[in-house]
């Protein structure tokens, strides 16, 4: 059986980016920005909407990193295979970036936990 989806997802209309007004936004977010800057302190709105669990194990941490990197990569080879010139290259570049982050988290989860019950490695 066949399922028909009533809404489906359209690609955005590239004339609602032109008519946005870039100096009206700018009114709307300076203010933001500027008291963020004035006083440290002030809660970030921006953090309120994804929070991580207070007590959460470093490794937890690592792990999940690790995944979303991993996930970055891919996506941003996908997208690369189907940009031509600068554009790709400028894709190439995030995943590479993506790909070395990766490995850094690897690494700290290495120093963690090291793999077969190796002893951990101090530089």
């Amino acid at each position: 059986m066949k399922k028909t989806t009533p809404n489906s997802p359209q690609s955005p209309d590239p004339s609602a980016f032109e008519s946005i007004d870039i100096p009206k936004l700018s009114d709307i977010t300076e203010p933001l920005v500027s008291a963020r800057l004035r006083n440290p302190k002030r809660p970030d709105p921006l953090t309120d909407v994804f929070t991580i669990v207070p007590n959460i194990d470093t490794e937890s941490l690592l792990c999940h990193a690790c995944e979303t990197l991993a996930s970055l990569n891919v996506m941003s080879t996908d997208l690369a295979c189907e940009l031509e010139s600068s554009r790709r290259n400028v894709a190439l570049a995030i995943q590479q970036l993506a790909v070395l982050a990766g490995l850094l988290v690897n690494r700290a989860l290495d120093n963690l936990d090291p793999p077969g019950g190796l002893p951990e490695v101090r530089p």
